[in-house]
Protein backbone atom coordinates (compact mmCIF):
# COMPACT_ATOMS: atom_id res chain seq x y z
CA UNK A 1 0.00 0.00 0.00
CA UNK A 2 1.29 3.47 -0.91
CA UNK A 3 2.47 5.50 2.07
CA UNK A 4 0.20 8.47 2.77
CA UNK A 5 2.19 11.71 2.84
CA UNK A 6 1.53 15.25 4.02
CA UNK A 7 3.25 18.59 3.39
CA UNK A 8 5.99 19.25 5.93
CA UNK A 9 5.64 23.01 5.59
CA UNK A 10 9.41 23.20 5.07
CA UNK A 11 10.46 23.81 1.48
CA UNK A 12 13.66 21.72 1.44
CA UNK A 13 12.00 18.84 3.27
CA UNK A 14 8.94 18.45 1.05
CA UNK A 15 6.32 15.85 1.95
CA UNK A 16 6.72 13.57 4.96
CA UNK A 17 4.79 10.49 6.14
CA UNK A 18 1.39 11.35 7.56
CA UNK A 19 2.17 9.84 10.98
CA UNK A 20 5.52 11.68 11.37
CA UNK A 21 5.84 14.90 13.36
CA UNK A 22 8.04 18.01 13.27
CA UNK A 23 9.48 19.74 16.31
CA UNK A 24 12.23 22.16 17.14
CA UNK A 25 15.30 20.84 18.93
CA UNK A 26 14.47 22.88 22.04
CA UNK A 27 11.34 20.79 22.63
CA UNK A 28 13.02 17.40 22.41
CA UNK A 29 16.55 17.85 23.77
CA UNK A 30 18.63 19.82 26.23
CA UNK A 31 21.72 21.65 24.96
CA UNK A 32 24.72 22.45 27.11
CA UNK A 33 28.07 24.03 26.30
CA UNK A 34 30.99 25.66 28.06
CA UNK A 35 30.31 29.31 28.68
CA UNK A 36 33.41 30.83 27.11
CA UNK A 37 36.60 29.29 28.41
CA UNK A 38 35.99 30.31 32.05
CA UNK A 39 39.60 31.42 32.03
CA UNK A 40 40.85 28.03 30.82
CA UNK A 41 44.01 28.28 28.68
CA UNK A 42 46.17 25.76 26.86
CA UNK A 43 48.86 26.34 29.51
CA UNK A 44 46.63 24.35 31.88
CA UNK A 45 46.57 21.21 29.73
CA UNK A 46 48.17 18.27 31.50
CA UNK A 47 49.14 14.68 30.64
CA UNK A 48 46.65 12.99 32.98
CA UNK A 49 43.28 13.73 34.48
CA UNK A 50 39.78 14.30 33.04
CA UNK A 51 39.60 14.52 29.23
CA UNK A 52 38.88 17.84 27.52
CA UNK A 53 37.05 17.13 24.25
CA UNK A 54 37.75 19.55 21.39
CA UNK A 55 36.58 19.62 17.78
CA UNK A 56 39.78 18.01 16.52
CA UNK A 57 39.09 14.92 18.63
CA UNK A 58 36.02 13.90 16.57
CA UNK A 59 36.73 10.83 14.46
CA UNK A 60 34.43 8.46 12.54
CA UNK A 61 31.35 9.45 14.54
CA UNK A 62 33.08 9.03 17.90
CA UNK A 63 35.87 10.56 19.99
CA UNK A 64 39.57 9.77 19.55
CA UNK A 65 40.54 9.57 23.22
CA UNK A 66 44.21 9.17 22.37
CA UNK A 67 44.17 12.65 20.83
CA UNK A 68 42.42 14.40 23.73
CA UNK A 69 44.20 16.71 26.12
CA UNK A 70 43.57 16.57 29.87
CA UNK A 71 42.59 19.12 32.51
CA UNK A 72 42.69 19.16 36.29
CA UNK A 73 39.94 17.72 38.50
CA UNK A 74 39.26 21.27 39.70
CA UNK A 75 38.64 22.52 36.15
CA UNK A 76 36.45 19.52 35.37
CA UNK A 77 34.36 20.11 38.52
CA UNK A 78 33.67 23.76 37.58
CA UNK A 79 31.12 22.85 34.88
CA UNK A 80 28.81 19.99 36.02
CA UNK A 81 26.40 20.60 33.11
CA UNK A 82 29.01 19.38 30.64
CA UNK A 83 30.29 16.34 32.50
CA UNK A 84 30.32 13.87 29.61
CA UNK A 85 29.26 10.24 29.74
CA UNK A 86 29.04 7.36 27.29
CA UNK A 87 26.08 7.71 24.93
CA UNK A 88 26.13 11.52 24.87
CA UNK A 89 25.63 13.22 21.50
CA UNK A 90 28.10 16.00 20.66
CA UNK A 91 28.29 18.49 17.79
CA UNK A 92 30.99 21.03 16.94
CA UNK A 93 29.86 24.66 16.74
CA UNK A 94 33.21 26.32 15.89
CA UNK A 95 36.08 25.49 13.55
CA UNK A 96 34.86 22.66 11.33
CA UNK A 97 31.20 23.20 12.22
CA UNK A 98 28.75 20.30 12.28
CA UNK A 99 30.97 17.34 13.10
CA UNK A 100 28.91 14.88 15.13
CA UNK A 101 29.88 12.15 17.59
CA UNK A 102 28.21 9.75 20.00
CA UNK A 103 30.49 9.21 23.00
CA UNK A 104 31.66 5.65 23.60
CA UNK A 105 34.69 4.00 25.18
CA UNK A 106 35.00 6.71 27.83
CA UNK A 107 36.83 5.49 30.92
CA UNK A 108 36.90 8.18 33.54
CA UNK A 109 35.79 11.80 33.41
CA UNK A 110 35.47 14.22 30.50
CA UNK A 111 34.39 17.78 29.78
CA UNK A 112 34.08 20.02 26.70
CA UNK A 113 35.90 23.02 25.36
CA UNK A 114 33.90 26.00 24.15
CA UNK A 115 33.69 24.78 20.55
CA UNK A 116 31.63 21.66 21.32
CA UNK A 117 27.95 21.37 22.26
CA UNK A 118 26.35 18.57 24.31
CA UNK A 119 22.91 17.39 23.09
CA UNK A 120 20.86 15.11 25.36
CA UNK A 121 17.54 13.99 23.87
CA UNK A 122 14.43 13.62 26.01
CA UNK A 123 12.55 10.36 26.38
CA UNK A 124 10.87 9.20 23.14
CA UNK A 125 13.55 10.86 21.01
CA UNK A 126 16.40 8.61 19.95
CA UNK A 127 19.85 10.23 20.04
CA UNK A 128 21.22 8.06 17.22
CA UNK A 129 18.32 9.07 14.99
CA UNK A 130 19.21 12.71 15.69
CA UNK A 131 22.88 11.82 15.06
CA UNK A 132 21.93 10.84 11.48
CA UNK A 133 19.61 13.85 11.05
CA UNK A 134 22.54 16.13 11.88
CA UNK A 135 24.58 14.54 9.08
CA UNK A 136 21.79 14.91 6.52
CA UNK A 137 20.78 17.64 4.09
CA UNK A 138 17.78 18.21 6.36
CA UNK A 139 20.19 19.87 8.79
CA UNK A 140 22.74 21.28 6.35
CA UNK A 141 20.18 23.05 4.16
CA UNK A 142 18.80 24.74 7.27
CA UNK A 143 22.30 25.65 8.43
CA UNK A 144 23.32 27.15 5.06
CA UNK A 145 20.15 29.25 4.94
CA UNK A 146 20.67 30.36 8.53
CA UNK A 147 24.23 31.50 7.73
CA UNK A 148 23.49 33.03 4.32
CA UNK A 149 25.02 36.51 4.18
CA UNK A 150 26.98 36.07 7.39
CA UNK A 151 30.70 36.68 7.69
CA UNK A 152 33.28 34.19 6.48
CA UNK A 153 33.60 32.94 10.07
CA UNK A 154 30.96 30.24 10.35
CA UNK A 155 29.53 29.43 13.76
CA UNK A 156 26.66 27.24 14.98
CA UNK A 157 25.03 29.42 17.62
CA UNK A 158 23.24 27.58 20.39
CA UNK A 159 20.42 30.10 20.20
CA UNK A 160 19.92 29.25 16.53
CA UNK A 161 20.38 25.51 16.91
CA UNK A 162 17.52 25.18 19.41
CA UNK A 163 15.22 26.51 16.65
CA UNK A 164 16.26 23.83 14.15
CA UNK A 165 13.21 21.74 13.21
CA UNK A 166 13.37 18.15 12.07
CA UNK A 167 10.87 15.41 11.31
CA UNK A 168 10.62 12.11 13.15
CA UNK A 169 8.41 9.04 13.61
CA UNK A 170 7.56 7.33 16.87
CA UNK A 171 10.51 6.12 18.97
CA UNK A 172 10.46 2.52 17.74
CA UNK A 173 10.81 3.56 14.09
CA UNK A 174 13.47 6.13 15.01
CA UNK A 175 15.51 3.30 16.49
CA UNK A 176 14.90 1.09 13.43
CA UNK A 177 16.06 3.86 11.09
CA UNK A 178 19.13 4.60 13.22
CA UNK A 179 20.09 0.90 13.32
CA UNK A 180 19.55 0.59 9.56
CA UNK A 181 21.72 3.65 8.85
CA UNK A 182 24.37 2.44 11.31
CA UNK A 183 24.60 -0.81 9.35
CA UNK A 184 24.39 0.61 5.83
CA UNK A 185 26.71 3.55 6.40
CA UNK A 186 29.31 1.31 8.05
CA UNK A 187 29.38 -0.70 4.83
CA UNK A 188 29.55 2.46 2.72
CA UNK A 189 32.32 3.89 4.90
CA UNK A 190 34.28 0.69 4.34
CA UNK A 191 33.98 1.16 0.58
CA UNK A 192 34.98 4.82 0.93
CA UNK A 193 38.02 3.86 3.02
CA UNK A 194 39.06 1.31 0.38
CA UNK A 195 38.82 3.86 -2.42
CA UNK A 196 40.70 6.47 -0.39
CA UNK A 197 43.43 3.90 0.27
CA UNK A 198 43.67 3.13 -3.46
CA UNK A 199 43.99 6.86 -4.21
CA UNK A 200 46.69 7.19 -1.54
CA UNK A 201 48.62 4.25 -3.03
CA UNK A 202 48.40 5.74 -6.53
CA UNK A 203 49.57 9.14 -5.29
CA UNK A 204 52.52 7.56 -3.46
CA UNK A 205 53.38 5.51 -6.54
CA UNK A 206 53.32 8.62 -8.72
CA UNK A 207 55.59 10.45 -6.28
CA UNK A 208 58.05 7.55 -6.06
CA UNK A 209 58.05 7.12 -9.86
CA UNK A 210 58.85 10.80 -10.37
CA UNK A 211 61.57 10.79 -7.70
CA UNK A 212 63.15 7.58 -8.97
CA UNK A 213 63.14 8.77 -12.60
CA UNK A 214 64.54 12.28 -12.03
CA UNK A 215 67.32 11.00 -9.78
CA UNK A 216 68.23 7.64 -11.40
CA UNK A 217 67.17 8.10 -15.04
CA UNK A 218 65.59 5.50 -17.31
CA UNK A 219 68.61 3.32 -18.08
CA UNK A 220 69.26 1.23 -14.97
CA UNK A 221 72.43 -0.31 -16.48
CA UNK A 222 74.54 2.88 -16.53
CA UNK A 223 77.36 3.35 -13.98
CA UNK A 224 76.33 5.34 -10.90
CA UNK A 225 78.06 7.71 -8.49
CA UNK A 226 77.27 9.17 -5.09
CA UNK A 227 75.42 12.49 -5.40
CA UNK A 228 76.56 13.66 -1.98
CA UNK A 229 72.93 14.47 -1.16
CA UNK A 230 71.22 12.05 1.23
CA UNK A 231 67.70 12.20 -0.22
CA UNK A 232 68.97 11.94 -3.82
CA UNK A 233 71.39 9.08 -3.26
CA UNK A 234 73.26 7.72 -6.28
CA UNK A 235 72.90 9.31 -9.72
CA UNK A 236 74.18 8.31 -13.19
CA UNK A 237 77.88 9.11 -13.77
CA UNK A 238 77.11 11.65 -16.49
CA UNK A 239 74.60 13.63 -14.37
CA UNK A 240 75.25 16.70 -12.21
CA UNK A 241 73.94 17.94 -8.90
CA UNK A 242 73.14 21.63 -9.29
CA UNK A 243 71.41 24.35 -7.39
CA UNK A 244 68.23 25.66 -9.03
CA UNK A 245 69.86 29.06 -9.59
CA UNK A 246 72.31 27.44 -12.05
CA UNK A 247 69.62 25.86 -14.25
CA UNK A 248 67.30 28.89 -14.54
CA UNK A 249 67.65 32.28 -16.12
CA UNK A 250 65.49 34.06 -13.56
CA UNK A 251 62.86 33.68 -10.86
CA UNK A 252 60.07 36.19 -10.19
CA UNK A 253 56.82 36.22 -8.30
CA UNK A 254 53.42 37.69 -9.04
CA UNK A 255 52.01 41.06 -8.13
CA UNK A 256 52.29 42.29 -4.56
CA UNK A 257 49.48 44.81 -5.04
CA UNK A 258 45.85 44.62 -3.95
CA UNK A 259 43.06 45.26 -6.41
CA UNK A 260 39.31 45.66 -6.34
CA UNK A 261 37.22 42.82 -7.70
CA UNK A 262 34.75 43.59 -10.46
CA UNK A 263 31.89 41.64 -11.98
CA UNK A 264 33.74 41.07 -15.25
CA UNK A 265 37.30 41.40 -16.39
CA UNK A 266 40.52 39.49 -16.74
CA UNK A 267 41.49 36.85 -14.19
CA UNK A 268 44.08 37.53 -11.54
CA UNK A 269 45.22 34.01 -10.66
CA UNK A 270 46.74 32.62 -7.48
CA UNK A 271 48.29 29.45 -6.06
CA UNK A 272 44.76 28.00 -5.95
CA UNK A 273 44.86 27.81 -9.76
CA UNK A 274 48.17 25.92 -9.90
CA UNK A 275 48.11 22.13 -9.60
CA UNK A 276 50.80 19.55 -10.22
CA UNK A 277 51.01 19.17 -14.01
CA UNK A 278 48.26 21.64 -14.80
CA UNK A 279 46.88 25.16 -14.38
CA UNK A 280 43.11 25.44 -13.94
CA UNK A 281 41.45 28.65 -14.98
CA UNK A 282 37.85 29.32 -14.02
CA UNK A 283 38.10 27.99 -10.43
CA UNK A 284 39.02 29.96 -7.31
CA UNK A 285 39.85 33.08 -9.30
CA UNK A 286 39.35 36.72 -8.45
CA UNK A 287 38.57 39.28 -11.12
CA UNK A 288 40.14 42.72 -11.43
CA UNK A 289 39.55 45.68 -13.69
CA UNK A 290 41.06 45.68 -17.18
CA UNK A 291 43.19 48.73 -16.41
CA UNK A 292 44.65 47.10 -13.32
CA UNK A 293 45.24 43.91 -15.28
CA UNK A 294 47.17 45.72 -17.99
CA UNK A 295 49.35 47.45 -15.43
CA UNK A 296 50.20 44.10 -13.80
CA UNK A 297 51.01 42.43 -17.09
CA UNK A 298 53.24 45.35 -18.00
CA UNK A 299 55.30 44.63 -14.89
CA UNK A 300 55.85 40.96 -15.69
CA UNK A 301 53.97 37.71 -16.09
CA UNK A 302 54.84 34.07 -16.78
CA UNK A 303 55.81 33.21 -20.32
CA UNK A 304 55.24 29.96 -22.15
CA UNK A 305 57.54 27.19 -20.77
CA UNK A 306 58.09 28.95 -17.44
CA UNK A 307 57.68 26.67 -14.42
CA UNK A 308 55.13 27.98 -11.91
CA UNK A 309 55.74 27.08 -8.27
CA UNK A 310 53.30 27.64 -5.39
CA UNK A 311 55.22 29.37 -2.61
CA UNK A 312 52.27 30.18 -0.32
CA UNK A 313 49.25 28.03 0.51
CA UNK A 314 49.67 24.57 -1.00
CA UNK A 315 53.42 24.93 -1.09
CA UNK A 316 55.34 22.93 -3.68
CA UNK A 317 52.67 22.38 -6.31
CA UNK A 318 54.10 23.25 -9.70
CA UNK A 319 53.32 23.14 -13.39
CA UNK A 320 54.72 24.28 -16.73
CA UNK A 321 52.98 27.38 -18.08
CA UNK A 322 51.72 26.41 -21.54
CA UNK A 323 49.44 29.33 -22.42
CA UNK A 324 50.19 31.77 -25.23
CA UNK A 325 48.06 34.38 -23.47
CA UNK A 326 49.61 36.26 -20.54
CA UNK A 327 47.76 35.64 -17.28
CA UNK A 328 48.62 37.70 -14.24
CA UNK A 329 49.32 35.96 -10.91
CA UNK A 330 49.39 37.02 -7.30
CA UNK A 331 52.60 36.86 -5.26
CA UNK A 332 51.77 33.37 -3.96
CA UNK A 333 53.19 31.97 -7.24
CA UNK A 334 56.80 32.19 -8.45
CA UNK A 335 57.83 31.91 -12.11
CA UNK A 336 61.04 30.03 -12.85
CA UNK A 337 62.39 30.67 -16.37
CA UNK A 338 64.70 27.75 -17.35
CA UNK A 339 67.93 28.24 -19.27
CA UNK A 340 67.99 27.01 -22.87
CA UNK A 341 69.91 23.95 -21.60
CA UNK A 342 67.15 23.04 -19.10
CA UNK A 343 63.94 21.26 -20.09
CA UNK A 344 60.91 22.88 -18.42
CA UNK A 345 59.10 19.63 -17.74
CA UNK A 346 62.20 18.00 -16.27
CA UNK A 347 62.55 20.97 -13.91
CA UNK A 348 58.87 20.67 -12.98
CA UNK A 349 59.28 16.99 -12.08
CA UNK A 350 62.54 17.66 -10.24
CA UNK A 351 60.73 20.23 -8.09
CA UNK A 352 57.91 17.77 -7.42
CA UNK A 353 60.46 15.22 -6.21
CA UNK A 354 62.06 17.82 -3.97
CA UNK A 355 59.43 17.62 -1.21
CA UNK A 356 61.96 16.71 1.49
CA UNK A 357 63.97 19.86 0.90
CA UNK A 358 60.84 21.98 0.54
CA UNK A 359 59.61 20.79 3.94
CA UNK A 360 63.02 21.56 5.48
CA UNK A 361 62.85 25.08 4.07
CA UNK A 362 59.36 25.55 5.51
CA UNK A 363 60.64 24.58 8.95
CA UNK A 364 63.56 27.00 8.59
CA UNK A 365 61.28 29.82 7.44
CA UNK A 366 58.47 29.00 9.89
CA UNK A 367 56.14 31.96 10.35
CA UNK A 368 52.44 32.65 10.82
CA UNK A 369 51.91 31.36 7.28
CA UNK A 370 54.01 28.63 5.71
CA UNK A 371 55.80 29.89 2.63
CA UNK A 372 58.86 29.47 0.45
CA UNK A 373 61.14 32.41 -0.23
CA UNK A 374 62.46 32.80 -3.75
CA UNK A 375 65.95 32.86 -2.29
CA UNK A 376 65.33 29.42 -0.77
CA UNK A 377 64.07 28.09 -4.09
CA UNK A 378 67.22 29.30 -5.83
CA UNK A 379 69.40 27.35 -3.38
CA UNK A 380 67.56 24.03 -3.74
CA UNK A 381 69.52 21.25 -5.38
CA UNK A 382 68.39 18.83 -8.08
CA UNK A 383 70.04 16.00 -10.01
CA UNK A 384 70.04 16.73 -13.74
CA UNK A 385 71.33 14.96 -16.89
CA UNK A 386 74.15 16.69 -18.76
CA UNK A 387 72.15 16.90 -22.03
CA UNK A 388 68.74 18.43 -22.68
CA UNK A 389 67.97 15.49 -24.95
CA UNK A 390 68.10 13.07 -22.00
CA UNK A 391 66.11 15.51 -19.88
CA UNK A 392 63.39 15.56 -22.56
CA UNK A 393 63.39 11.78 -22.89
CA UNK A 394 62.76 11.53 -19.15
CA UNK A 395 60.11 14.25 -19.09
CA UNK A 396 58.29 12.73 -22.09
CA UNK A 397 58.28 9.37 -20.31
CA UNK A 398 56.93 10.96 -17.13
CA UNK A 399 54.34 13.03 -19.01
CA UNK A 400 52.85 9.80 -20.35
CA UNK A 401 53.09 7.80 -17.13
CA UNK A 402 51.86 10.60 -14.87
CA UNK A 403 48.92 11.26 -17.19
CA UNK A 404 47.92 7.58 -16.95
CA UNK A 405 48.21 7.61 -13.14
CA UNK A 406 46.29 10.89 -12.89
CA UNK A 407 43.49 9.40 -14.99
CA UNK A 408 43.30 6.44 -12.61
CA UNK A 409 43.21 8.83 -9.64
CA UNK A 410 40.53 10.91 -11.36
CA UNK A 411 38.41 7.80 -11.91
CA UNK A 412 38.81 6.87 -8.26
CA UNK A 413 37.89 10.43 -7.23
CA UNK A 414 34.71 10.15 -9.31
CA UNK A 415 33.88 6.81 -7.69
CA UNK A 416 34.47 8.39 -4.29
CA UNK A 417 32.22 11.34 -5.09
CA UNK A 418 29.42 9.03 -6.28
CA UNK A 419 29.52 6.81 -3.21
CA UNK A 420 29.64 9.85 -0.92
CA UNK A 421 26.64 11.35 -2.73
CA UNK A 422 24.83 8.01 -2.40
CA UNK A 423 25.50 8.01 1.34
CA UNK A 424 24.15 11.57 1.68
CA UNK A 425 21.00 10.77 -0.27
CA UNK A 426 20.47 7.52 1.68
CA UNK A 427 20.64 9.35 5.01
CA UNK A 428 18.34 12.14 3.82
CA UNK A 429 15.72 9.79 2.37
CA UNK A 430 15.42 7.71 5.54
CA UNK A 431 15.51 10.52 8.12
CA UNK A 432 12.78 12.39 6.24
CA UNK A 433 10.59 9.33 5.60
CA UNK A 434 10.97 9.36 1.81
CA UNK A 435 11.99 5.73 2.25
CA UNK A 436 10.98 3.47 5.12
CA UNK A 437 13.01 0.76 6.80
CA UNK A 438 10.08 -1.64 6.35
CA UNK A 439 10.58 -1.35 2.57
CA UNK A 440 13.90 -3.19 2.79
CA UNK A 441 13.03 -5.78 5.44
Amino acid sequence: MTEQMKPSGIVWMGDIPRNWNIKRVKYLASLKGRIGWQGLTSDEYIDEGPYLITGIDFKDGGIDWGNCVHISEKRWAEAPDIHIKNGDLLITKDGTVGKVAVVSGLEGKASLNSGVLLVRTHEDYDKRFLFWVLQSEEFWTWFRLKNAGNSTIIHLYQGDFVEFSYTFPEIGEQQQIAAFLDNQCTKIDGIIADIEKQIEILQKYKKSLITETVTKGLDKSVPMKDSGIEWIGEIPNSWYVKRIKYVIDSIKDGTHGTFDRVDSGEYLLSAKNVFDNGIRIGDNESEISVNDYKSIVANGYPQKSDVLLCCVGTVGRCSVYEFDKPYAFQRSVSFLRPLASTDSFFLQYALQSNSTLIQEQLLINKSAQDGLYMGSVREMVIAIPDTIEEQRTISNFLNTKVKDIDELISNKDQQLEKIQQYKKSLIYEYVTGKKRVTEVN
